[in-house]
């Protein structure tokens, strides 16, 4: 079965107005609730984690939606003109707008990150909304991105670039680099920090994590469980897993923690 059409929301206030791709699936008979797929950093809601996850849904009646961030896939925008700020807006005004019942939100690395925020957000704003999010499954959680995992680890040629030049163009190991990391992203991104302090996020979080992750180290994992309060996260090491854990098995397990998340 091919995806569905695309549906575009808009986002923003007028003057930084993003047209989001969404695609929502709703199968015939399908349970009240559902899974909403959070991409990675320069990732798509059709790369082979979404695209499993919402094949795993279809065939299961579970209700799947998915988007693209602004600056990727088929949303509006350039990649370097994206915060973290925006893509949590545009998170925030997809499963507001776009999803109905309880949610289960699968986040890949930073995906993971605007995730947690986002259930940060409602749990300080929308107790209504808070209530909906059931559980998160995360995939190698880039949380704190700005600064932990660039910032903190940019050589200093890195960060005189962003200072003199107000850009640094990160290589890319995947094929699809370098990215364009900006002044407005690093700063923009100090707003959104989740470290030191944390937060209790009230209902299961299941997290994977590869131990031969370079680009996101597995201690980021453990320090996230570190921080956060109420014990309700479960960790999953991958022995042989890299950063992107899209072979057949590691996405089996990702499907059976979303599964387990659903209840």
């Amino acid at each position: 079965m091919s995806d569905p059409a695309v549906d575009l929301i808009t986002v923003g206030a007028p003057g930084d107005e993003r047209r989001i791709a969404t695609l929502c699936e709703r199968p015939d008979g399908a349970r009240a609730d559902g899974v909403v797929w959070l991409c990675g950093l320069k990732s798509e809601m059709t790369s082979t984690k979404a695209s499993a996850l919402a094949a795993w849904a279809r065939a299961e009646g579970v209700n799947c939606t998915r988007f693209d961030y602004s600056g990727h896939g088929q949303s509006s925008g350039r990649f370097e003109d994206g915060t973290i700020g925006a893509w949590l807006d545009e998170a925030d005004a997809v499963v507001s707008r776009s999803t109905q019942g309880p949610q289960v939100l699968v986040g890949s690395s930073t995906g993971g990150y605007i995730a947690l925020l986002l259930l940060r957000r409602y749990l300080e704003t929308s107790p209504e909304l808070a209530a909906r999010i059931r559980a998160l499954v995360l995939i190698a959680p880039a949380w704190d991105l700005t600064t932990r995992l660039m910032w903190d680890r940019f050589p200093e040629s890195a960060r005189q670039a962003v200072v003199e030049h107000g850009v640094y163009l990160r290589p890319s190991e995947y094929g699809d680099g370098p990215y364009a990391i900006t002044r407005q992203f690093i700063e923009e991104g100090k707003r959104h920090l989740i470290g030191p302090d944390g937060f209790d996020p009230g209902r299961p979080i299941y997290v994977l994590h590869g131990l031969q992750d370079e680009d996101v180290p597995w201690e980021h994992t453990l320090d996230l469980v570190s921080i956060m309060s109420g014990d309700h996260i479960e960790v999953d090491a991958v022995p042989e897993g890299g950063h992107r854990l899209s072979t057949p098995v590691d996405i089996a397990l990702m499907l059976s923690k979303v599964r387990k998340a659903l209840g």
